[in-house]
Formats: C-alpha cells, structure tokens, sequence
C-alpha cells in the first residue's frame, strides 16, 4: 500500500472527510485529494501536522518505502514517482486526468458482461474568451469513442470564446492527441499557468507565436520571445486540417 492509500485508508478509519482534515492542515480538499493520489506531496511543515491529525506515527504511512515492508516500488516506479513530483502543477494535474482515463477505460475493459468501449475525458468547465476549458485537473466527463469522434483522440476540451471562429465556434468541442505540432497546426496550450488554444508558429530564430484564427481577434495572440522569461507547455495538438498561417496563402 503507498504513502496516499494509508493517508486515506487513516483518514477514513477516523471518519475524517478530506474537507475535514484540509482544514486541520489549512489546506484545500483537492490538496488531500493530490496527497492521497500520490499527485503531490505534502510539505515539511504540513507533514508534521499530518502525522498528528491522523493520531500516527511516520512509520505507519511510510513502512512500504522501506525494504522490510510488503510492497517496495520498483526501479521505474520510483522513477516514475520522482519525474512526476519534477513537474510543474498544471503537469501532475495533467498526468493525474490521463492515468484517470487510462484506469476508466481497463475498468470498462474488464467489467464482465461488457463489450470493450474506448472512452476520453472531456473537459467541461468555462474559461475567458478564447481559452480552452479547463485547467487540466478540474472537472470532466468521460465520452465514449464513437464514429463521431476521431480515432487518435486522446481527450475532448470544450472551447468558449469567439477568438477561434469560425473553424472553431464558441461551445464547440475539439479533439486532441498527442501528435508534434506543425507550423499552422492548433494546440492546447499553457502559457504562464493559463490555458489557450490556439494556432502555432515558431520562426526561425526561435519566437513562438500563438495566433487566433479569428484576426479580428489579433488582440488575443501570444508572442513568446527565447529569454523572455515566459513560461509555455503543449498539452497536445488539436485533430484538424493544418489551416495557413496569417498573412501567408
């Protein structure tokens, strides 16, 4: 059992709610919910005041990292562990919605009496014009993969804001995988913490543009500059045609 299951199996035991005990510890109940997924790690300080909220010692919740415990991660398991808590936020939550759906779809597999069915997330929350919904890790719905929906699909993002139109309408959904982006391909970006989809570019010395289809929403590009000390992550490429680039045929 690691770290996150006897977190939560002690939090139950004790009749504990995660809003319960995030407020013990001053933090949010997603948080709890990151800990107990093994998304994050509590912090030296919220650690401490875990042990005692949960009446236990270190050793309870840690014993399986040891080698006298029942269960000792594996070579890649560890690595798999460390990679992941090197990632930025937006990172886990992204890794975390994936293993989800990867845990949905071999649960559909597996059920008796079931046909397999292939199914993907689909991110339902608003966001600003132009940006696509949501911040990876917030709600979604799981869709079935049916003839209407591409084959490569790996999730569904729903999109609000016109600075897409018209190939992409405002409350439409799209399609993303996990395919390199080409010049005039759109992607699902994350630019400073905030989500965008939008049209790529990067040109020979190395800026990144970030267009809108909709020119007359020019106001909502992104220029990204190498140095410029912004931050930017592709979280896949939206399955359409590659579309021109502005001013180019």
């Amino acid at each position: 059992m690691s770290f996150g299951a006897r977190v939560r199996a002690r939090r139950e035991e004790l009749g504990l709610s995660r809003a319960d005990l995030g407020r013990m510890l001053g933090v949010t109940p997603s948080a709890i919910s990151n800990y107990e997924g093994g998304v994050s790690f509590p912090k030296e300080e919220i650690m401490l005041r875990l042990f005692d909220c949960l009446e236990t010692d270190p050793n309870a919740l840690f014993q399986d990292s040891f080698r006298g415990g029942k269960e000792v991660l594996s070579g890649w398991e560890r690595r798999l562990v460390r990679d992941c808590r090197d990632l930025a936020p937006l990172g886990r939550e992204a890794v975390r919605s994936l293993v989800d759906a990867l845990q949905s779809c071999q649960e559909e597999a597996q059920a008796p009496g079931k046909k397999e069915e292939r199914v993907i997330p689909l991110y339902r929350t608003p966001a600003a014009a132009g940006y696509a919904a949501p911040v990876f890790g917030e709600d979604f719905d799981y869709i079935s993969v049916t003839g209407a929906v591409p084959r490569g699909a790996e999730y569904a993002v729903r999109i609000q804001g016109d600075s897409m139109e018209p190939q992409i309408a405002d409350g439409s959904v799209v399609y993303v995988n996990r395919d390199p982006l080409q010049p005039g391909d759109v992607g699902i970006f994350c630019v400073d913490g905030e989500i965008f989809c939008k049209q790529y570019y990067k040109d020979p010395g190395g800026v990144v543009y970030l267009f809108s289809l909709n020119r007359a929403r020019a106001d909502a590009d992104i220029i990204l500059t190498p140095g410029g000390g912004r931050s930017l992550a592709c979280f896949g490429r939206v399955i359409q045609h590659t579309l021109p680039l502005p001013g180019r045929p």
